[in-house]
């Protein structure tokens, strides 16, 4: 660690923007002009570079993940109730759903790594559609 808790790898930072700062401070003396704008930004500049990011966000307890999980599965139990109702009212929704079961089924059956492939493959269809090589 370097000095007061800011990890070292940020006195490099710290200089490079301490020498701009001389740097800029010799131009304004050779200039006889203030430079208010620039100085304020190479100093925000140096603040954004230099801090330490926060803590990740909040960490459930096992009271809120379990109060979370509640609702998502309230949610899945309500989308279980729209689809059984559906295929209840039209047997073309059974059909339907079975002859596409090879599209939609591994995307709710897949992992995370799984769908981010899945969606990054999805990305490329749409660029290449929106470049018109249908």
């Amino acid at each position: 660690m370097g000095e007061e808790g800011k990890p070292s790898s940020s006195l490099p930072d710290t200089q490079f923007f301490g020498l701009l700062s001389n740097l800029l401070q010799q131009v304004e003396s050779l200039t006889n002009q203030e430079e208010v704008e620039l100085r304020a930004k190479i100093e925000a500049l140096g603040l954004e570079v230099t801090k330490v990011p926060s803590k990740s966000t909040k960490i459930l307890d096992e009271l809120e993940l379990a109060s979370e999980l509640d609702k998502l599965s309230a949610k899945l139990d309500n989308v279980d109730e729209m689809i059984s109702s559906a295929m209840a009212a039209d047997p073309q929704v059974i059909s339907l759903l079975s002859d596409t079961a090879d599209v939609w089924m591994p995307v709710i059956t897949a992992t995370s790594d799984e769908r981010e492939i899945f969606a990054a493959s999805v990305e490329d269809i749409d660029k290449v559609e929106e470049k018109g090589f249908n």
